[in-house]
């Protein structure tokens, strides 16, 4: 469940974060072209991250962290945080940059699986990434402002 909150007075949109629990509250959800339902959605006014396969929203350009990381498909984006994605088991995994306990994540819409999240790192140097995600660039396009 995501509820706005206002990020910039000149936007006339906001951002998104999980509100506190209510058992009355129902999950907003909006209704996108070729009748496919996403679980949330990113402001229109922000540059925005989506599924190449079916455009469900994944993230917004504010909560990228960095552009040089290498996925198993090729280049990568870490996010701090991100929408409409399904987390898998957790296993370890021998990376470029040493071991780490990492959850594959999928697109929720379409079940494309997108990247991983990082949920335990081993060496103290890598310890930044835990909770961050990787999204690999094969499976994302820019939405919205990219001018």
């Amino acid at each position: 469940v995501f509820r706005c909150f206002p990020c910039d007075p000149s936007c006339g949109s906001a951002s998104w974060a999980a509100p506190e629990f209510t058992p009355h509250s129902a999950a907003p959800m909006v209704k996108m072209t070729r009748s496919k339902t996403f679980q949330a959605y990113l402001p229109s006014c922000h540059r925005t991250y989506s599924c190449i396969h079916c455009r469900a929203h994944l993230a917004n350009h504010d909560e990228l962290i960095s552009k040089s990381f290498q996925g198993s498909q090729g280049r990568a984006y870490l996010f701090n945080s991100v929408v409409n994605v399904g987390c898998g088991p957790a296993e370890e995994r021998v990376l470029l940059t040493g071991l780490h306990a990492v959850a594959d994540i999928y697109c929720e819409n379409c079940k494309t699986t997108l990247g991983w999240k990082y949920e335990h790192a081993f060496e103290s140097s890598q310890k930044y990434k835990e909770g961050k995600y990787i999204i690999e660039l094969a499976h994302m396009i820019k939405d919205n402002g990219w001018d």
